[in-house]
C-alpha cells in the first residue's frame, strides 16, 4: 500500500531579497566601506555577495582592500543596514507580507531562515505589524551557512516538521542550494541575480497575487512526482 504524500505544514522564508528588498541597503553600506580604504566597489562585485554568509562576504571585502577583522566588517555592515531599516522601514517585496498573513491565518507554520545576524532579523520582524514567524534561524545560529542545508534543517527541527512537509522561498543561488539540499520543496523568486539552472522546483517572478493554495498545490505536485 502506497504511503500518503506528506502535506504542507510549514513555509520557510529567506529574508534579504526574498521577504524584504534589503540588498540595496547592503550595497549602500559596502561601497563607502571599501572606498574608505582607498578601494573601489562595483555593482557587479556587490552582486557576488548576494546570498553568501556574512563572513564569506567579509573575506571578499578584505580582498577588495578593507583592512578590518571579519567580525568587525560583519558588525559594521549589519549596523549600517539596521540604521537604514529603522529610518526607512521594511522594504517588503511585492506580495510577501500578504502571503505571510494568509499563511498565518491558515495555520501553516512559518520560519525565517537568513544569513543576516539575529539582531538584524529581529529588527525586521519587530517592525512587522503582525506575529509573522514561529522561529528564526539567523547567520549566528546556523551550524554551517548556506549553501549547506543546516539552517533549513535547524528550522525544521525547531518547528517539529520534516523537510518533505516544507516549502522554502529564496532569491539567491546559495539559498536555493541550501533549501534543496535540506529536502524542502523550493521556490525561487529572483531579484538581483538569475536563478535559472540552480534547481528550484518552481521559479516565480513575484509573490504578488500568490496564495496559500498555490503553495499547497506546488508542494503536492512536487511530492507526487517524487513518489512516482
Amino acid at each position: 500500500m502506497t504511503a500518503p504524500a506528506p502535506t504542507l505544514r510549514a513555509v520557510l522564508w529567506d529574508m534579504d531579497g526574498t521577504l524584504v528588498d534589503t540588498e540595496q541597503y547592503w550595497m549602500a553600506a559596502e561601497t563607502p566601506l571599501v572606498e574608505s580604504y582607498g578601494g573601489t566597489w562595483s555593482h557587479e562585485q556587490a552582486l557576488t555577495l548576494v546570498g553568501l554568509g556574512l563572513h564569506d562576504s567579509a573575506r571578499i571585502l578584505q580582498d577588495a582592500g578593507v583592512r578590518m577583522h571579519e567580525d568587525a566588517i560583519v558588525d559594521h555592515l549589519t549596523g549600517q543596514v539596521m540604521d537604514q531599516l529603522r529610518e526607512l522601514g521594511n522594504p517588503f517585496r511585492p506580495g510577501a507580507q500578504e502571503l505571510l498573513v494568509s499563511l498565518r491565518a491558515a495555520g501553516v507554520k512559518t520560519g525565517l531562515v537568513t544569513m543576516s545576524l539575529r539582531r538584524m532579523a529581529e529588527t525586521v520582524v519587530s517592525q512587522m505589524p503582525f506575529d509573522a514567524f514561529d522561529v528564526i534561524i539567523a547567520g549566528d545560529d546556523a551550524t554551517r551557512p548556506k549553501p549547506f542545508p543546516d539552517p533549513y534543517l535547524q528550522a525544521c527541527e525547531l518547528l517539529g516538521v520534516s523537510p518533505d512537509e516544507v516549502v522554502a522561498i529564496e532569491d539567491s543561488p546559495n539559498g536555493l542550494r541550501s533549501a534543496i539540499a535540506s529536502g524542502a520543496t523550493t521556490i525561487g523568486v529572483p531579484l538581483m541575480v538569475s536563478l535559472t539552472g540552480v534547481g528550484a522546483h518552481a521559479l516565480w517572478p513575484t509573490l504578488e497575487g500568490r496564495t496559500v493554495a498555490d503553495l499547497m498545490a506546488l508542494h503536492a505536485d512536487h511530492r507526487a512526482k517524487e513518489a512516482r
